[in-house]
Order: C-alpha cells, then sequence, then structure tokens
C-alpha cells in the first residue's frame, strides 16, 4: 500500500512540474497531450547523451553524434561502457514530437509580415537570427499586441 502511494505522489509531482512549464490551451483541451509530454519527460531523463566515438580523447573532435562506422569499432558493435548508439527506442511519443517543452509548435518567423500567418493558440514564434534589434522589437511589440508567444524575445523586450 505505501509503494503505491509513492507511485500516485511521483505522478502527481510529475504533473506539477508539467502544468508549471506547459500551460497552454492545447495542454489543457487534451489530457492525452500532458500524458504523452509526462512520457516524453522521463524518456529524456532515461536518454543517454549520445557523442561521437573518441570525442573524449581529442579536442578537434565535436561532440555531436556521428554514426561509428569502422569494422572494429567497440561502440558500433554495442559493447557495454563504449557509448550508447542512435536507436529507434529513444524517440519521444509521435503526436508531440518537435513540439517545444512550452506545448507550443515553433514557428521561425523574419520579419512582421509573417506574424499574421500564426495560429496564437497552437503556435509560438521563434524570431531568426539573422533579424536585427529594429526589426525583433518590432515583432515583439506586434506579437504582443496579437496575443503570440515569442521565445526568443531578448533581453530588453520582455
Amino acid at each position: 500500500m505505501a509503494k503505491e502511494n509513492q507511485v500516485t505522489e511521483t505522478n502527481a509531482a510529475e504533473n506539477t512540474s508539467v502544468d508549471a512549464v506547459c500551460a497552454t490551451n492545447l495542454l489543457d483541451a487534451d489530457p492525452e497531450f500532458r500524458r504523452l509530454f509526462n512520457v516524453r519527460k522521463v524518456q529524456k531523463s532515461r536518454k543517454p547523451s549520445f557523442h561521437k566515438q573518441g570525442q573524449h580523447k581529442f579536442k578537434r573532435l565535436s561532440t555531436s553524434w556521428r554514426r561509428p562506422r569502422g569494422l572494429q569499432s567497440k561502440q558500433r558493435a554495442g559493447i557495454y561502457g563504449k557509448g550508447a548508439l542512435v536507436t529507434v527506442g529513444y524517440g519521444s511519443p509521435a503526436l508531440i514530437r518537435g513540439l517545444h517543452p512550452s506545448g507550443y509548435d515553433e514557428v521561425i518567423v523574419n520579419n512582421v509580415d509573417e506574424l499574421a500567418l500564426i495560429d496564437p493558440e497552437f503556435e509560438a514564434v521563434r524570431i531568426a537570427g539573422a533579424v536585427g534589434s529594429k526589426k525583433k522589437a518590432a515583432i515583439v511589440a506586434k506579437a504582443a499586441e496579437f496575443g503570440i508567444k515569442v521565445l526568443n524575445p531578448g533581453k530588453g523586450e520582455v
């Protein structure tokens, strides 16, 4: 009985943490999305960090994942302790794959005119990196007017 209480307490704790992070209309409307966000959160906590083979030995090797292809590669052979391989089983649920942790679908915006195509209930805006500070301030102001969430508003525009 005590074990069951612990399980329900941990599930309640996960739900409250997701509630704090993901309070969107999509998640409020559909409990299945909320459950899948909890599933994704647990899966990500158990997922190893995938690194390029030998990246810890040489500074010139980046940590970004590249599949090991050598015939004598211990990592490719799946030897324990040599690093995990990227496989299908580590994927997140298909319904929420690619969504921002806030529950919105990300849309990259380059100018103010593109904000007219955004659905503020399901989509959030990420301002493109090449956009300057003047245009970025205009985009943030117009997004606030339309009620659109901006994922990278900058330091002074919040």
